[in-house]
């Protein structure tokens, strides 16, 4: 018999090139966005905020419940120095608009 995975693959499901397959959400244009010069040095800056507030011990290496935060944004011009960093939990810092 084969399993229950096997017998509902593609059966309403998204098919377009590039979604995903079990949510239908369709994620190309956040790889291309991903992949923008620009987003990498973002993303970089946010790793070396990260293993910086490691190195110092204010978060554990692989703990999630915590996230680096820069007290100015990026966005809003806020530098990227560990002057501008907190530690604060993730949900407090996702919920920041």
């Amino acid at each position: 018999m084969r399993s229950k995975r096997n017998r509902m693959a593609g059966k309403g499901k998204n098919k377009r090139k590039g979604s995903n397959s079990s949510t239908g959400r369709d994620y190309s244009y956040d790889k291309a966005y991903q992949k923008s010069d620009k987003q990498k040095k973002n993303r970089a800056a946010r790793n070396k905020a990260r293993k910086e507030a490691i190195r110092k011990g204010k978060v554990k290496l692989g703990d999630r419940s915590k996230d680096v935060d820069h007290t100015k944004s990026l966005k809003s011009g806020g530098s990227k120095s560990t002057k501008n960093t907190r530690v604060v939990s993730s949900s407090k810092n996702r919920a920041k608009k």
